[in-house]
């Protein structure tokens, strides 16, 4: 795959990212446990489609630099990387593309500083406010009192670092599955809250999947196995910190061009977002122009059915370049 690797000191971090080809600029962004590599397979087909691709390792993952406090990981932080990133390269405006805490960072971007985004792209996660009156991590951790859930283990400093960083290729393995179309990450909310998420996953078929060679597998592995979750963990106890920080934002609208594609057994989409996660984006963003589905895929969706995201991607970027020559 012909990507140039880059790294500078950015908002004050060291960062890593990648580019490939010429054209319009596209920023991907992705979320946890991921890496810029969770978008290889849509490098090569955008950056062979016309588009000059930049995907970075988001802060405290990857070649990127981890601070090791939560208060890191707020919306100014995130967004002040996404925006060094533009003026280090020199590029006035990107459009943004993003999935799982990827897709918040971009539409923060596009919701503070509209004037450096084209459109955004929300892949699986919708702009879907939190309760404006309760903070999420109280709101997940009245829903913990029942059953395991994976933030809550997430927030305390310390256990879950040990635990993920112990086993790193075993908890991947077990993740990647349960998120896929074919696992069942609900199956771990049949666990009591005192276990952890490795024991609280099923099983994983060994590799190769269908989606997934071993190659590829252990390039996160290797990665993860180096650096530790804590950077990646420090997304979810910024929890609370975010939700003050929108609250400057509640009842605001974008006028940013926004797309979004989802799957048919994303977890993200099943159990997190409400009963109509689209109007709820839409609020936020009521130039919603296109809003697809994949059949078959779970919350992996780039990876799982990468033929069918590269395509859809490709559609969504050639309306947004035909808009901007109008």
């Amino acid at each position: 795959m012909p990507v140039s690797h880059h790294h500078a000191t950015i908002n004050g971090i060291h960062t890593h990212w990648v580019e490939a080809g010429k054209g319009t600029p596209l920023v991907l962004c992705h979320g946890f446990p991921h890496l810029w590599f969770s978008w290889h397979r849509q490098i090569k087909a955008l950056s062979e489609g016309g588009y000059r691709v930049i995907a970075p390792d988001m802060r405290g993952m990857g070649q990127t630099e981890a601070p090791p406090d939560k208060e890191a990981y707020g919306v100014a932080a995130i967004t002040g990387d996404l925006l060094g990133l533009l003026d280090h390269l020199s590029v006035e405006k990107a459009v943004f593309a993003g999935l799982d805490f990827g897709a918040f960072a971009i539409y923060d971007l596009a919701h503070l500083h509209p004037e450096r985004v084209l459109a955004v792209i929300g892949l699986e996660n919708p702009a879907a406010p939190h309760n404006p009156e309760v903070p999420p991590l109280t709101e997940y951790a009245e829903m913990a009192k029942e059953h395991f859930l994976h933030i809550e283990y997430f927030r305390e400093v310390g256990p879950a670092d040990r635990d993920l960083a112990a086993e790193p290729r075993l908890f991947l393995q077990k993740v990647f599955w349960a998120l896929s179309g074919e696992g069942d990450y609900f199956a771990t909310w049949k666990y009591p809250p005192s276990a952890t998420y490795i024991e609280a996953m099923n099983e994983a078929p060994p590799l190769p999947w269908p989606w997934l060679s071993e190659l590829e597998f252990e390039f996160f592995h290797s990665e993860y196995a180096r650096t530790g979750f804590t950077g990646g963990l420090n997304w979810y106890r910024a929890m609370d910190i975010k939700w003050q920080e929108r609250k400057a934002l509640e009842g605001k609208q974008s006028p940013v061009p926004a797309y979004f594609l989802g799957s048919e057994f994303d977890v993200d989409l099943e159990g997190f977002h409400g009963d109509d996660p689209i109007s709820l984006m839409r609020a936020q963003f009521p130039d919603l122009r296109r809003v697809e589905m994949i059949p078959g895929a779970g919350h992996l969706v780039q990876l799982e059915k990468s033929e069918e995201v590269n395509r859809i991607l490709l559609d969504y970027l050639a309306d947004i370049t035909q808009a901007l020559s109008v």
